[in-house]
């Protein structure tokens, strides 16, 4: 299952630059996760720091 990036988004990229395969790329006003490159890995997740990362 891919991850998801929530609304809580602040757009400071730190979760793009954690994700070791590029799945997450600026969007409409957050960052937004490419479910068929995303390897469910988790990194994304433990390097937002507002928590705006969940697995889907």
């Amino acid at each position: 299952m891919a991850h998801v990036i929530n609304d809580s988004c602040v757009s400071c990229g730190a979760c793009a630059g954690a994700c070791p395969v590029g799945a997450i790329h600026p969007g409409d006003g957050k960052y937004e996760v490419d479910a068929e490159a995303c390897i469910d890995c988790g990194a994304c997740e433990g390097a937002c720091p507002t928590g705006a990362i969940t697995a889907e």
